[in-house]
């Protein structure tokens, strides 16, 4: 007993320092995380100050490849764009890659603010989106779609200053004389500036918005 007291300091001073086991419980099967980096390359960076002059607030994302011809690179997330006279909002938007957002910058401005003013006697408020990024093919095919890099944007409507939304799916052919002729000037403006615009015309995947990429030699639909 005496030998055993004589231990008990020794002991208490190795259990500061052992390691106990935690028990074990099932192995979990490993999660995928996309790969992910973040250093502009110079042609980047350029892009970045360029969109920055427009005067649009957005933040640069981390490059994400995502694998299976998916991947966000030289993207940002735009929070606002600036029209002639105020801040334009945007709802439901993305990663949107640095060229395309710089491109879509110019066209809210230039092409939908204006037009609105002109047309419809209200400036632009909001852009309404479907989205940018998604990892899919374009309908009916075994080709990525620009939306599986971020290089494209699907737009459904403008909400004016006013309080008035015109929308693709309502407005395009059952609005007004004034709405349906706002709608095609944004429309003919984008085909302008971006390389491939799909619109109602094109077909019915394309009923109640407008897509715009950059990639595409003035592809207008």
């Amino acid at each position: 007993m005496r030998r055993f007291l004589s231990l008990l300091p020794v002991l208490a001073l190795l259990g500061g320092c052992m390691d106990i086991p935690q028990a074990q419980g099932p192995k979990r099967p490993a999660v995928r995380q996309p790969t992910t980096t973040f250093s502009p390359r110079p042609e980047a960076r350029q892009c970045l100050a360029n969109l920055g002059a427009t005067r649009a607030n957005f933040t640069p994302l981390p490059d994400q490849y995502f694998g299976a011809g998916c991947s966000t690179v030289n993207t940002v997330r735009l929070a606002s764009l600036q029209g002639d006279y105020a801040a334009l909002a945007l709802s439901n938007l993305g990663p949107v890659a640095c060229q395309l957002a710089s491109t879509f910058a110019a066209w809210a401005r230039f092409g939908v603010d204006r037009a609105a003013r002109q047309v419809l006697g209200s400036g632009l408020l909001r852009i309404e989106t479907m989205g940018s990024y998604s990892c899919r093919n374009v309908a009916g095919s075994a080709k990525r779609s620009a939306h599986a890099r971020a290089e494209a944007i699907d737009v459904s409507a403008f909400v004016l200053e006013d309080g008035r939304r015109i929308s693709v799916l309502g407005d395009w052919n059952g609005g007004t004389a004034s709405e349906r002729q706002f709608l095609q000037l944004v429309h003919a403006s984008a085909c302008k500036r971006f390389g491939t615009v799909l619109g109602p015309n094109y077909n019915a995947a394309h009923h109640d918005h407008f897509h715009v990429e950059l990639s595409g030699s003035a592809f207008c639909r």
